[in-house]
């Protein structure tokens, strides 16, 4: 996938369990685990913004564009 999520890198600087943040902003755990997991299609800005707020950090911070031959690069199958 192309856009990786770095939720969890962010809740770990931040000392923050996805329980709390499930709290804060709003959502449920199971939605805070499949945004780790980058198993979604989309965000809502509105939890975008949230989540920023909560982690105090930008989404540039929570998003990160790789290319296709990056991708296929970073997979253990890849070869």
């Amino acid at each position: 996938m192309p856009i990786l999520v770095n939720l969890d890198v962010m809740l770990a600087r931040r000392k923050m369990r996805s329980k709390e943040l499930a709290a804060e902003v709003g959502i449920t755990e199971a939605n805070i685990s499949l945004l780790k997991s980058g198993k979604v299609k989309g965000i809502r800005f509105e939890t975008l913004e949230a989540i920023c707020k909560a982690l105090d950090c930008q989404p540039g911070d929570l998003l990160e564009f790789v290319g296709e031959e990056d991708s296929r690069l970073s997979r253990p199958d890849a070869g």
